[in-house]
């Protein structure tokens, strides 16, 4: 006897819309989590809420020109599909961007959903304009972050659940899917013990019984790798070099990849294993809630990139540029961290911190607190860090600023103070003229054009060494851990397709372990912002689609 229509493994975002699409149609849904009831929507609640959209009111009052076109142009010279597997990730890739340039900022908001109306500028990209990057701000910050995201789809969900269409089965950690034949049919695996740990805190994994569940489809949802170093290891593209020899982590323990294997074995092809998403600003939590908990800076374009000797990045490889090809540059210099240098001027106006619990103005909706951030110098989360956090240090003096450094690093000293003085000054120099040699000035300066950069984003250019504008500010920045970019193929109806590329009958993949859909929307990298709307995106689809297969 089935005990649902859908079962739906993992009670993130992607699983939240699956089951909120289910229950519209009045089918039952199962959910099965591993995590406690308090982890209930995933590592969405702990994200920023940036959502891409394309050609938005929030863009056009903002005075950009975007399109569908334009969209599209800068997906497709971001992803560089050239796999033959890319076939279904560019057919997501396609129908994502309509969507993004369509439905999906009125589907949302007709959920509740509301923005910022200031939208950022991420991923500016390489330097040419068919290659990586947004040609225009796209990043629209949602009016709550991670949880105002969540919010609508868990309000949904928790009524059909009051009306008997979804039951929750959290502590249920599925080590096997069920086949009839060829046919998916249910979810077998272990009872943990309940705990109690706050939200995000690693959980026990005590086996106290076993259950097996039925049903006439299953859709996983249970996301990416991120917080399994040894899988991101074992994955880790050589086209990036050797894998970090220290990595810190941007997403919670239980990011464990473990239903991409078990998927496998009941099916289900895994593709483009070795496309990933690590940032290369990460520091280390000084409260951390997780293991090796991560945090990412969201810098604006001012600060001196520097490697672990001192020497600067090279061009196009500035503070919110080109992501991978950073860290792609950065492992090749043989270290696994790097600097920036900064003052006090540059981050008062652009260091923002990544994630919910970092920005509580904006989580918790309140307008004063975020006029106070534009108007009361630092940000309060930005100063606990230079305060407490083991990656900052401060000093007024240059030479008292690099030795620091160095006792930081450990080991043999690498930074030397003339060589990063005769960087800083040359740097300085440039700032004399309205036009430079320099092309971070010139960036710097295109950035100040845009009215949303020069109001909340972008320092006034400066110099470094001019007492006035410090004391001088050094921050290391970690390789930190975040996002699976390839995963589980699946065609436009998210039904996940086998090593010959015929759907698996019943089962389907949506999220982060579909690669947001198709097994790697992104192709090679992202544009930001295109996580959390993939989770939308593929669950959307998925509990669509399954609504109309089951009877």
């Amino acid at each position: 006897m089935a005990d649902a229509d859908v079962i739906i493994v993992g009670a993130g975002l992607a699983g939240l819309v699956a089951a909120a699409e289910l229950a519209e149609a009045g089918k039952k849904i199962v959910v099965v989590d591993q995590e406690p009831e308090q982890s209930l929507g995933g590592q969405a609640f702990w994200s920023f809420g940036g959502l891409f959209l394309v050609d938005s009111p929030e863009q056009r009052r903002m005075r950009i020109r975007d399109s569908h076109d334009l969209a599209l142009e800068d997906w497709l010279g971001t992803a560089a599909f050239d796999r033959e597997e890319d076939f279904w990730p560019r057919q997501w890739a396609e129908a994502y961007v309509g969507f993004a340039a369509g439905e999906k900022r009125s589907w949302l908001m007709e959920r509740g959903l509301k923005f910022f109306p200031v939208v950022g500028w991420a991923e500016r990209g390489g330097g040419n304009a068919s290659g990586h990057g947004n040609s225009v701000p796209r990043f629209h910050i949602t009016w709550g972050t991670g949880p105002g995201v969540l919010e609508p789809f868990v309000q949904r969900v928790r009524e059909a659940q009051k009306r008997g269409l979804v039951q929750f089965k959290f502590r249920h950690r599925v080590n096997e899917i069920i086949r009839s034949g060829k046919t998916v049919t249910g979810v077998r695996g272990d009872v943990l013990e309940s705990s109690s740990v706050e939200r995000g805190r690693k959980s026990s994994r005590e086996i106290v019984d076993d259950f097996e569940l039925h049903a006439q489809a299953v859709i996983v949802a249970s996301g990416g790798i991120g917080g399994n170093h040894e899988l991101v290891r074992q994955n880790w593209p050589e086209r990036l070099g050797a894998p970090p020899k220290r990595m810190i982590t941007g997403v919670p323990d239980h990011v464990d990849g473990r239903m991409l294997a078990i998927s496998e074995s009941a099916g289900g092809r895994v593709i483009n294993r070795d496309r990933m998403w690590h940032y290369v600003e990460g520091i280390k939590n000084w409260a951390p809630i997780w293991t090796e908990h991560a945090i990412r800076i969201l810098p604006g374009p001012s600060s001196l990139w520097l490697d672990a000797r001192g020497k600067r990045l090279p061009v196009p490889l500035y503070p919110g540029f080109d992501t991978l090809a950073t860290l792609n540059h950065i492992m090749g210099t043989g270290f696994d961290y790097s600097w920036f240098i900064l003052t006090k001027k540059i981050i008062q106006k652009e260091f923002a911190l990544s994630g919910s619990e970092q920005n509580p103005d904006l989580t918790g909706k309140s307008w004063r607190q975020v006029l106070g951030r534009a108007t009361s110098g630092i940000p309060g989360p930005v100063k606990a860090f230079m305060e407490k956090g083991e990656d900052f240090i401060v000093e007024a003096e240059l030479p008292k600023l690099v030795a620091r450094m160095n006792t930081l690093a450990g080991g043999e000293p690498l930074l030397e103070v003339a060589q990063i003085e005769r960087e800083i000054r040359a740097r300085d120099m440039q700032l004399d003229n309205p036009f430079s040699k320099d092309a971070q000035i010139t960036a710097l300066r295109g950035a100040r054009a845009y009215l949303g950069d020069r109001l909340i984003r972008t320092a006034r250019p400066h110099k470094m060494l001019d007492p006035a504008t410090g004391p001088l500010i050094a921050v290391r920045l970690n390789v930190l851990t975040r996002k699976t970019l390839g995963g589980l193929e699946t065609d436009l109806d998210s039904r996940v397709l086998d090593a010959d590329g015929q759907p698996v009958p019943g089962l389907y993949a949506v999220g982060e372990v579909a690669g947001f859909g198709g097994g790697g929307v992104h192709g090679y990298a992202a544009l930001e912002g295109t996580f959390l709307g993939g989770c939308i995106f593929s669950g959307r689809s998925a509990g669509r689609a399954a609504a109309g297969a089951v009877v």
